[in-house]
């Protein structure tokens, strides 16, 4: 098990990552939150990883936290709910949220997260209860990064769908919020906090 990295940040294009580790460049997914937090490319980075293997494929996953991670984890163990339906919710709602949504039984706010359904969301707030042990005190990460990126905004639309969304909706999110001189990962940030609303 791949349980940490640390290494030049090479690229981070939501929801990946490339991580030169000594020569190796590793290919790690992260949810949103994990991208606010992240250097510029060029600069060092460490991050908990998760390493989840499929039949065709090896998948990384990085978190900037332990409680993300933690949570990450506790998420894929939900009946229906895998690794990237886990990032999408992740990258959806703030840790904290998400557990007062647990605690609450507020189903319904789960379900303005893409690709969760009704059933799901209900699922989601049974199932967790009882791992919320492991989730508790976990902190919303949330940084401020300037922009790198030649066009933040088709950058924000691109995150969205490879987050779940589909391309008309994410049109319409990044209008919604994006202005001139915003970088992607703000506009990213702001398109979820108005879905979720």
């Amino acid at each position: 098990m791949i349980a940490r990295l640390s290494g030049k940040l090479i690229l981070k294009q939501p929801p990946m990552l490339l991580i030169d580790v000594h020569g190796v460049g590793y290919e790690v997914e992260a949810p949103m939150s994990t991208f606010y937090e992240l250097p510029e490319p060029g600069e060092d980075v460490t991050l908990l990883t998760h390493l989840t293997i499929r039949d065709d494929a090896h998948i990384l996953f990085g978190f900037a936290s332990e409680g993300e991670r933690s949570l990450f984890r506790n998420l894929i163990k939900v009946n229906g709910v895998g690794p990237k339906m886990a990032l999408t919710i992740l990258s959806g709602i703030a840790a904290p949220d998400f557990v007062l949504c647990v605690q609450n039984r507020d189903a319904a706010a789960l379900t303005r997260l893409p690709g969760i359904g009704k059933k799901t969301a209900e699922r989601l707030v049974v199932e967790m209860q009882d791992r919320l042990g492991d989730s508790e005190g976990v902190i919303c990460v949330a940084g401020h990064l300037s922009d790198i990126a030649a066009n933040p905004a088709r950058d924000a639309i691109s995150a969205l769908v490879a987050l779940g969304y589909r391309q008309a909706d994410a049109d319409r999110m990044v209008k919604v919020v994006a202005r001139d001189g915003m970088p992607s990962e703000e506009i990213i940030r702001e398109a979820l906090k108005a879905q979720v609303r």
